[in-house]
């Protein structure tokens, strides 16, 4: 039993992550994000692919939505063209991806250090979420939950497909970051778990500095309170936007770092690892991160148990987690209006 709760609290640590970096991208820009697991895809599958000496496809799909960006900006700006935003613009969605593209053809090989494979993973798939708010979500920001909903699945159908193309069927696996172990009477514990557990708290306690203490951090608090209110008072709501998918894509991709190399990864996997973190996210209301946290948690504890006693219905029961919250919030707000919001 205490190995299969160790199991657990490793599982919801990872999906505590995620499930942080759903609340936030919620919370300031009303998208739900699915793509979220094709983050972690990309981040854990680009990271074998370094490892292993070979250049994945998503830097050359980060070069190619760049490159996308950077027309769209023209294309909205055409009226009020300056030389200063074109060349901001030309730096972030062009100069940015090609010079990732020509680092890691520099740098990737066999014998290349862990911490860069590790650095380029994280960079790599931080480019491609900033694109992808910027290309699918950024000009659709006024629309409502529903059509915001709409344009995710689509995201995530096309970013699957793509892993299939750069990935392959074949899984992967990547290398452990530690190969320490540390025993504490009948449980071991590996330095990759280690690893999850210091990483998981790091990033929530850099994210309550982030947003306690942080001029960025608070406007992206105001702008999950009330979009209106902060463009009102001189925060940029695309900027934030742009920020909570980059922090996202982030997480997503550190979270993947982490797991593959404890277990094979596919091209399709994140989809299974995202509905399992949208579970803790809905427990918590896609409002509150301790909830959300706490969700997670529980949601690994739950899988762990479940893989043993009833591997057959694991999904099943996990998934099942989902139908008493939404009866009770049901119950509790019987009618619900959805929030017009029309400010970008």
């Amino acid at each position: 039993m205490l190995s299969l709760l160790q199991d657990g609290i490793t599982n919801g640590a990872i999906y505590a992550l995620l499930g942080l970096a759903l609340v936030l991208v919620f919370a300031v820009t009303r998208v739900i994000l699915i793509p979220q697991g094709e983050f972690v895809t990309y981040g854990a599958l680009s990271y074998a692919m370094l490892a292993t000496g070979q250049v994945p496809g998503t830097v050359q799909l980060a070069v190619v939505m760049g490159l996308v960006a950077f027309a769209l900006d023209l294309v909205f700006a055409r009226k009020s063209l300056h030389a200063r935003l074109v060349m901001r613009s030309a730096a972030l969605n062009v100069a940015f991806p090609v010079a990732l593209l020509g680092l890691t053809y520099a740098l990737v090989g066999p014998n290349t250090p862990v911490a860069i494979n590790i650095a380029l993973a994280l960079l790599i798939v931080a480019a491609i979420g900033l694109f992808l708010y910027r290309i699918a979500f950024q000009p659709i920001a006024h629309t409502s939950v529903l059509v915001l909903l709409i344009a995710s699945v689509g995201c995530h159908l096309a970013l699957q497909g793509l892993g299939l193309v750069f990935f392959g069927a074949e899984g992967l696996r990547g290398p452990a970051l530690s190969n320490a172990a540390v025993t504490a009477g009948p449980l071991r514990f590996t330095g990759q778990s280690l690893a999850v557990y210091g990483l998981t708290v790091a990033a929530i306690v850099a994210l309550w500095l982030f947003f306690g203490f942080t001029k960025t951090g608070k406007a992206l608090r105001a702008t999950a309170v009330n979009r209106l209110g902060a463009r009102l008072v001189g925060i940029r709501t695309t900027l934030s936007g742009q920020i909570a998918f980059l922090l996202a894509s982030v997480i997503g991709a550190i979270s993947g770092i982490l797991i593959v190399p404890i277990t094979t990864l596919y091209y399709d996997t994140g989809f299974l690892i995202g509905l399992k973190v949208f579970i803790a996210a809905i427990i918590g209301g896609l409002v509150s991160y301790p909830l959300t946290a706490v969700a997670a948690i529980l949601v690994g504890i739950v899988e762990a148990f479940s893989s043993f006693y009833a591997s057959n219905f694991k999904e099943v029961i996990v998934f099942f987690l989902i139908l008493p919250v939404l009866v009770l919030r049901s119950l509790a707000a019987p009618e619900v209006e959805e929030e017009k919001d029309y400010a970008r």
